[in-house]
Parts: C-alpha cells; sequence; structure tokens
C-alpha cells in the first residue's frame, strides 16, 4: 500500500495575529473552505520555487521546459526571478472555483463551489467535482455549467 503525504505544512506560529488576518482575507476573497486550501497552495508554490532554485545553475533547455510547464497551467513566466516571484494568489486564481466565477458562469464565489460540487461543472464534457483542480489554459475555454430545467422538474413534482 502507498504511503500517503501531507500536501501541506501547518504554519510554525499559530496564533500570529497578522497571518491570521491575511488568511482570513484570503479565505473570504476565494470562497475557500477552510486555512488548509490556503497552506495547500503555499505548499504547491513552494515546490515549484524550490524547482526553479535548482534551474539556476542548470542549461537554458531544462528551464525552458519549467517554464512551458508553468505557462501550460496558466503561470505567466518567462525566467527564474518570475518563477521565484509566484505568490499563494497566482495559484489560487488557477483554481476550478475561481476561474467560473471571474468567467461569470456562477453569481458568486460561493455559488461556483456549490455548482462545482454538486456535479454541475464540465470541462470538456467531463465532470469534475473538485473546486481546488487547476485548470490547465487549453481547457479554460471549454468549461460549461449544466442547465437544469426547472420547468421540467416542477411539473414532474405536481403530477406526483
Amino acid at each position: 500500500m502507498k504511503r500517503k503525504h501531507k500536501k501541506y505544512s501547518r504554519p510554525k506560529r499559530p496564533f500570529d495575529k497578522k497571518r491570521i488576518e491575511e488568511e482570513a482575507q484570503i479565505k473570504k476573497e476565494f470562497g475557500l473552505k477552510n486555512k488548509r486550501e490556503i497552506w495547500r497552495a503555499e505548499a504547491q508554490i513552494k515546490s515549484i520555487r524550490e524547482k526553479a532554485k535548482k534551474l539556476i545553475s542548470a542549461e537554458e533547455e531544462k528551464q525552458k521546459e519549467l517554464f512551458e510547464r508553468l505557462k501550460k497551467k496558466g503561470f505567466n513566466v518567462n525566467s527564474i526571478a518570475d518563477v521565484l516571484g509566484l505568490d499563494k494568489r497566482d495559484y489560487l486564481k488557477r483554481r476550478l472555483q475561481t476561474i467560473l466565477f471571474e468567467k461569470k458562469l456562477a453569481p458568486t464565489i460561493k455559488t461556483a463551489r456549490q455548482l462545482i460540487v454538486h456535479r454541475k461543472v464540465l470541462i470538456n464534457d467531463r465532470v469534475i467535482d473538485s473546486p481546488s483542480y487547476i485548470v490547465p489554459v487549453e481547457l479554460e475555454e471549454k468549461i460549461v455549467v449544466k442547465k437544469t430545467d426547472k420547468a421540467k422538474n416542477n411539473g414532474e413534482k405536481k403530477n406526483e
């Protein structure tokens, strides 16, 4: 059996007022369920930065591979400095929940999360039920919200 690894680490100082206020503001802005999602985004950005640091002394070809991979995910990077400058907000902006709200497919960020969890969102004709799904740039235009026919549903209830 494969061992599960943690995808985030808790803050070193649990009662740092400045951090708590910043995380609360981010949680509200992106409609996150809990602060663990912020910590997960921080961990992902940290691992991307570590890969970039290892490639500083590497040849241009390997650096370009990293840049291409990040561009496919939707990060605007052209140099190692850009990669090291990435922030957790940049990562959170690429989540399905945020993109659904920004494309005005959902009226609020919380509604976007609810649509995703209730399996109403299709990407490339596949149901995605994870609000934290990182949407690649090529699939961004293929996001569709299932339409429910309210008149049909109301008619079925009346006949019962």
